[in-house]
C-alpha cells in the first residue's frame, strides 16, 4: 500500500497563464487538468503543509510553455476525454470554474447561503472548490467521500485543525 501511487488532479484556468493572455471576450473555457502525484508511504509521512506546497507548485510552474505543449501534443495525438480514465480511487479531483461569479447570482431570494454543484458527475474523493461567500480569497468546498471515507476524513485531527482554522499549514 506504501508503494500505492496516488495524487491530487486540479482544474486549472489557462487564461492569464498564456502569453499573451486571452482576451476577456474570448467565449470559450480555457481550463487544462494538471496532476500532482506521489505515493501513500510519503504522502502519509509527510504534514499536510508538504502537501499543499507540492501542489503550489505544480499550479506556479504551470505556464505558457507547459500549455503550449499539452495542446501541441493533443493536436498530434487528439483523443476526447473518457471521464471513467480520468479518476481513479486512489486519488483526488477539484473542480470549479474560475470564471463564474458562483454568489453573484441573485434569483430575489437573497444571497445564497452554500453552493452545491447538483448529483451529476458525483464519485468518491471529488472535491469541488468555489470561491468563498465571504470573499477576501476565502474557498468553499463541496466534498464528495464514502461514508467509511468521510469517517475516516473527519477522524483526521491535523486536517481538521487546519480546516477550522486552529493551525497554519
Amino acid at each position: 500500500m506504501k508503494n500505492q501511487e496516488t495524487g491530487c488532479r486540479l482544474a486549472i484556468n489557462n487564461w492569464r497563464r498564456l502569453s499573451p493572455p486571452l482576451p476577456d471576450e474570448y467565449l470559450r473555457n480555457s481550463v487544462q487538468a494538471i496532476r500532482g502525484v506521489t505515493t501513500v508511504g510519503v504522502l502519509l509521512g509527510q504534514s499536510v503543509g508538504w502537501a499543499a506546497r507540492l501542489l503550489h507548485e505544480m499550479v506556479a510552474n504551470h505556464d505558457d510553455k507547459a500549455i503550449r505543449e499539452f495542446v501541441g501534443s493533443w493536436v498530434k495525438n487528439p483523443y476526447v476525454y473518457n471521464m471513467g480514465r480520468m479518476f481513479d480511487s486512489n486519488s483526488i479531483q477539484m473542480a470549479s470554474s474560475p470564471r463564474f461569479d458562483i454568489y453573484g447570482n441573485e434569483f430575489g431570494l437573497g444571497r445564497g447561503v452554500a453552493v452545491l454543484s447538483g448529483y451529476a458527475n458525483k464519485f468518491d474523493g471529488k472535491v469541488t472548490l468555489y470561491p468563498g461567500r465571504d470573499g477576501g480569497g476565502s474557498i468553499d468546498l463541496e466534498v464528495c467521500l464514502l461514508p467509511e471515507n468521510m469517517a475516516a476524513f473527519e477522524c483526521d485531527e491535523e486536517l481538521l485543525s487546519l480546516v477550522n482554522g486552529e493551525e497554519a499549514i
